[in-house]
């Protein structure tokens, strides 16, 4: 069955074409967003939901969304979907950070202009049929200081063009190394620094705990006199009262402010100063811009309901088109791995370790681990898939750690998974052959070459003569009919494991009957899910 998208906010023609074009059935309903009785009441019969702002993607609307695989945000910011519920309810948030990069750059840099020359007031004062020229005496940007408060996508961009305008570019951003600051033609400062030097300063940051008033009063008041102040990124980040009061004090000569604390901004502190450009939230709203973000999330999601891609997800590692297809088994065996301890384990659990060797540790990791974690998870909630898993282990306190290792054996890779309790350690390892399938190959030290199956028994014993026999003998009369069937010893006379490929599920009155043989230590039916 194709997969149904809904449209909730307005997207573009060509961007419902890709879905269609994708063999995905699509709800285009632009309007319905704003109507969320009606959108509760639908939800749940879509397995993808596509929003740009107007949609609130709220937990009380997740709960009613019981097919939702896939939230995709036309658009970088994604204040209106509660991430945490999405990631709960296993559902992946994504957004379109590209799209609109230049855009949203641009109008920073025509924000800066505006307040330099002071070009709203005079064209204001200009049309009422003043002629005030020696009134809007403006700075040039030439040689001026622009300090960047984050120097990623958007952000590099803003500093690339200033540059081209001649300006000395110093940027304060964690994450920006020294080698990358080089290499654009900028100075890595901090926050200090760029207070007391900036002539302009520009935000390009996200709004979270660490940014949330970086320009706070008391930042405001280190800052140098006769700043002017660019804010296109997120409202949140500056103090706009404590920056209301400087620039009447005259020590903030200006600013241009293009978001808000509180969106739709009706009212603010900001409101009515001299020389200060405010413009509705519109850094992304170009003709270009919103085509290329509804275009890129229809890719993105369709890419994702099809082919299992994930890119540009906020709430699990990313995962492209080309990556996926490579890693598909690789991500199964880590799944069925994991669903193997998870069904060994009945205490609960400490820690997970993961050791992922030869060509297997190359490559997205974090994808992998969420597979594991989440084949670990299934047995307590079927339900928990790569997204909500990391977040219950989380929760519970389970700790998670992964090593990496070049090839150390027969196999040009492996992936093996190690379940702490108080009790014990469990572990198991497998890889995947060259035809794509992936295989056990060992379990608890023992070596042993399993085919995953959909049903499948795994028993211990002491290996001693007959328990093959009574095994496959007991499974016959009861018309059980074996696809596969692997053995493995520690030693000869030590402990044993057997683990069999069943064509249907075992009944438990056969569980009953193996365990009252008193040959086999452990009877235990598994059931993965094998596509």
């Amino acid at each position: 069955m194709a997969p149904k998208v809904l449209i909730s906010d307005e997207l573009s023609d060509a961007a419902v074409q890709i879905f269609r074009d994708r063999g995905i059935e699509v709800d285009f309903q632009p309007k319905l967003g704003k109507d969320k009785e009606k959108l509760a009441e639908i939800i749940g019969n879509y397995d993808g939901l596509a929003i740009r702002s107007a949609t609130k993607a709220t937990a009380a609307l997740l709960e009613k969304a019981t097919n939702l695989k896939v939230i995709g945000r036309a658009g970088i910011g994604v204040d209106n979907v509660d991430k945490e519920a999405a990631s709960k309810k296993g559902v992946i948030v994504m957004n379109t950070p590209f799209g609109n990069m230049i855009t949203t750059a641009e109008h920073a840099i025509a924000m800066m202009f505006a307040v330099a020359r002071q070009i709203p007031e005079a064209s204001a004062s200009t049309h009422a049929g003043k002629w005030e020229k020696s009134k809007f005496m403006g700075v040039e940007l030439t040689a001026k200081t622009l300090g960047v408060i984050g120097a990623g996508n958007i952000g590099g961009i803003v500093c690339d063009r200033a540059k081209g305008l001649k300006m000395k570019v110093i940027a304060f951003d964690p994450f920006l190394s020294e080698e990358k600051a080089e290499k654009m033609g900028v100075e890595k400062v901090e926050l200090e620094e760029l207070l007391k030097r900036a002539d302009f300063i520009t935000l390009h940051v996200p709004l979270t705990d660490s940014t949330r008033n970086i320009l706070s009063r008391e930042n405001l008041e280190k800052t140098k006199p006769g700043v002017r102040i660019i804010n296109c990124a997120r409202g949140g980040l500056v103090d706009e009262e404590a920056l209301a009061d400087l620039l009447k004090s005259g020590h903030v000569a200006g600013a241009a402010f293009d978001v808000f604390s509180v969106e739709p901004a009706t009212e603010n502190p900001l409101f009515g100063l001299p020389n200060v450009v405010c413009t509705p939230h519109l850094g992304a709203a170009t003709t270009e811009a919103q085509e290329n973000v509804a275009l890129q999330v229809a890719e993105q999601m369709s890419n994702y309901l099809l082919d299992g891609a994930v890119e540009n997800a906020l709430n699990m590692p990313s995962m492209t088109a080309e990556e996926a297809k490579v890693m598909g088994p690789w991500v199964k065996l880590s799944e069925y791995l994991g669903g193997f301890v998870g069904q060994m384990t009945d205490e609960p659990i400490k820690a997970i370790n993961i050791t992922y060797d030869g060509l297997v540790s190359k490559m997205n990791l974090k994808a992998l681990d969420c597979a594991v974690v989440a084949g670990i998870m299934q047995r307590a909630n079927p339900d928990v898939n790569m997204v909500s898993a990391p977040v219950i282990a989380k929760e519970r306190g389970i700790q998670i750690s992964t090593t990496t290792q070049d090839k150390s054996g027969v196999f040009d890779g492996y992936v093996k998974v190690t379940v702490v309790t108080d009790a014990r350690e469990r572990s198991i390892a497998g890889t995947v052959f060259s035809d794509g399938k992936p295989r056990f190959i060992q379990i608890k030290g023992i070596n042993v070459d399993a085919e995953v199956g959909n049903h499948m028994l795994y028993t211990t014993n002491k290996d001693v003569p007959g328990i093959i026999g009574k095994l496959g003998t007991l499974l016959g009369n009861h018309n059980v009919n074996l696809a596969n069937f692997t053995l493995g010893r520690s030693a000869a006379g030590g402990e044993a494991i057997a683990i069999a490929y069943l064509d249907d599920a075992l009944d438990a009155s056969v569980v009953a009957e193996l365990e009252a043989t008193g040959l086999f230590q452990q009877v235990k039916p598994l059931e993965f899910n094998v596509g």
